[in-house]
């Protein structure tokens, strides 16, 4: 384990939500989508449950994304700003089927408030452990989803959002053959 738990959660929810909008395709178009999103991610708190609310979170995630090829400086600069216009105050809170983890907004926070300080919250981890070489692009060619490698040897490469690792191993073999 490279983090936390809770940390290792919230930065794959980070990647999740960057890659609703891999390749040109909008995953995060309607309220419905975003319900599927926020359950598949088991966020929790309240909801307004209206466009703006998707708009919302629609512009976290063009944030997160900038700071995933971000240099230590530039994240470091975003992420104290996600935290401050959260008026981020951690604290740790036991729920669900969670044992104690770091929460620094109230359930009533606004949702893309709340995800933002999550996100937040686990670059921090990031970004204190030296480790932003984690946060990578897909190596295929032909994506621009993003990549957490938490492998211990450092060796994840592509994205799963689709079969990019599937479709580099065939032609790379397809290549060797030919040869």
């Amino acid at each position: 384990m490279v983090f936390a738990p809770d940390t290792e959660t919230a930065l794959r929810s980070v990647v999740n939500l960057i890659n609703t909008a891999a390749n040109g395709d909008e995953h995060l178009a309607t309220m419905a989508q975003l319900d599927d999103f926020l359950t598949a991610e088991s966020f929790t708190g309240s909801r307004v449950r209206n466009s703006a609310e998707v708009a919302s979170v629609r512009e976290l995630r063009a944030t997160l994304t900038t700071v995933w090829t971000a240099t230590e400086d530039q994240a470091v600069i975003t992420v104290n700003e996600l935290l401050r216009n959260a008026k981020a105050l951690p604290q740790l809170v036991k729920h669900d089927s969670w044992d104690w983890h770091v929460h620094a907004t109230p359930a009533h926070a606004p949702l893309a408030e709340r995800m933002a300080t999550e996100a937040a919250m686990a670059l921090i981890d990031v970004i204190r452990s030296k480790e932003m070489d984690r946060m990578l692009l897909c190596a295929a060619e032909d994506c621009d989803a993003v990549v957490l490698d938490l492998s211990r040897n450092r060796s994840k490469r592509y994205c799963d959002t689709g079969n990019c690792a599937n479709r580099a191993h065939v032609a790379a073999y397809r290549a060797r053959q030919r040869n």
